[in-house]
C-alpha cells in the first residue's frame, strides 16, 4: 500500500467559469452530441453503467462506462482501463463552475499504448486547458 501512495501522480484538476446557465454546460459534458462538439465522437448515453466508446483519433476507440450521473450537478466515468474522468457543475446565476478531475495517475503505470502514465500526465494536463477553452467557447456560443 505504501508503494502505491508514493507511485501516485496528482489527479489533473481544471475549474472553469462560464458564462452559460447550468443546463447549457450540463448539456454540453452529459449528452453525446455535446461531448462530441467540443471533446471527441462518441456514443454517450447518461445512464449509469452504459458503457460507450470515444473516438480517439490516432488511438482508436478509446472504451468508457458511466460510473455515476446526478443531472445537472455532477457526471463520472472511466476512460480506458486506468482512468477516472468527472465533472462538478454549480449554479452561479447566470453563470456556471465547472470542474474537471482526470484521475487514476500512477507513476508504475503504462497505458495501453505502452506509454507511462509519467510521460502524458503533463500533454493530458494541457490538453484538457485547450479542451477547457473548446468548451467554453462552446456553451458561450
Amino acid at each position: 500500500m505504501e508503494d502505491k501512495l508514493q507511485s501516485a501522480l496528482p489527479d489533473i484538476v481544471q475549474t472553469l467559469v462560464m458564462k452559460a446557465p447550468i443546463q447549457k454546460v450540463w448539456n454540453a459534458v452529459a449528452t453525446s452530441e455535446g461531448i462530441a462538439a467540443w471533446f471527441m465522437p462518441n456514443d454517450f448515453q447518461p445512464v449509469a453503467g452504459h458503457e460507450f466508446e470515444i473516438d480517439a483519433g490516432p488511438f482508436g476507440m478509446s472504451p468508457c462506462q458511466v460510473i455515476a450521473i446526478d443531472p445537472p450537478h455532477s457526471l463520472s466515468f472511466k476512460w480506458a482501463k486506468d482512468w477516472t474522468i468527472s465533472f462538478t457543475l454549480v449554479e452561479l446565476g447566470e453563470q456556471t463552475e465547472l470542474t474537471l478531475v482526470h484521475a487514476g495517475w500512477d507513476a508504475n503505470t503504462v497505458n495501453e499504448f505502452g506509454l507511462s502514465h509519467t510521460m502524458i500526465r503533463d500533454n493530458m494536463a494541457q490538453g484538457w486547458v485547450g479542451l477547457g477553452k473548446t468548451l467554453v467557447a462552446y456553451v458561450e456560443a
